[in-house]
């Protein structure tokens, strides 16, 4: 099911992302119609089915968009998302940061200090060409941006 749900939504993910051109138009209409009959990918099924008349939906039943996602990926033993700790060994620098991970051009952190635990979590955005310092202990924090080269232009 996951893997239906991931190959489902790929091709309108893709879709949307080549339809996203900036448009000198002040003003843009609104369609109505269903995707489907105007020839476009079919949306992803990341909808529950619901639950049985009479009975009380389970998590995977009623659960949607990237929940259900996380969900089935569990089911299926795959880990959706990377929620491992960052490297605390040390304290980053300018020269050399704490690299984070990210598929976006912004992602948030959470600093708990030089060694682990040594101050209460300061949550702070990192963008992708601007590092982050935290307040408390100093350490820098950088994007290591692994998505698509021009996926930063729906951000202001």
């Amino acid at each position: 099911m996951f893997k239906n749900a991931v190959r489902a939504a790929r091709p309108a993910v893709l879709a949307a992302r080549s339809s996203l051109k900036p448009s000198n138009a002040a003003l843009r209409t609104f369609s109505t119609t269903v995707r489907v009959s105007s020839g476009g990918p079919p949306p992803p099924q990341l909808y529950g089915t619901g639950a049985k008349a009479g009975s009380v939906p389970t998590d995977i039943e009623q659960a949607t968009g990237l929940e259900r996602l996380q969900l089935l990926g569990e089911l299926e033993g795959v880990k959706v998302f990377d929620d491992s700790p960052l490297d605390s060994s040390r304290i980053g620098t300018k020269a050399n940061p704490v690299l984070v991970q990210s598929y976006d051009v912004e992602r948030i952190v959470g600093c708990t200090g030089v060694p682990a635990d040594s101050h209460d979590v300061l949550w702070f955005t990192l963008k992708k060409d601007k590092p982050g310092r935290c307040t408390e202990c100093g350490s820098v924090y950088a994007i290591d941006f692994q998505g698509e080269e021009h996926a930063d232009h729906h951000h202001h």
